[in-house]
């Protein structure tokens, strides 16, 4: 239970990043008001907070947070962007995936 509970932690953390990225880039790249900045910079806050939840040392919660966060920047570009993802994407986060599990689960034996 402990492992899906991190890995819900790990998903909501990377949409905070992800949306606290995504607004600046509405703003410089597609003529967003620069009203999009202030939620911006609260997502990238919120991002940094919901880091220190996490009951591990920091370089590995960022380690295993990277699968996580590749995983959940591809569904957003299906989902947000509209671009289905390659055969080659998949794999890549499934590989991803593999690696954080490994880490997460293997910092228990240690």
């Amino acid at each position: 239970m402990q492992i899906l509970m991190t890995f819900g932690l790990f998903v909501i953390t990377a949409i905070a990043e992800i949306v606290g990225c995504y607004l600046p880039y509405l703003w410089l790249k597609k003529s967003a008001s620069a009203r999009v900045l202030l939620p911006a910079a609260a997502s990238l806050v919120l991002f940094a907070w919901l880091l220190t939840l996490h009951p591990t040392s920091v370089g590995r919660v960022y380690a295993a947070y990277g699968g996580v966060y590749v995983s959940v920047a591809l569904l957003w570009l299906w989902v947000v962007d509209g671009v289905r993802p390659t055969l080659t994407d998949i794999v890549g986060v499934g590989v991803c995936l593999v690696g954080m599990t490994i880490i997460i689960v293997g910092s228990r034996y240690t």
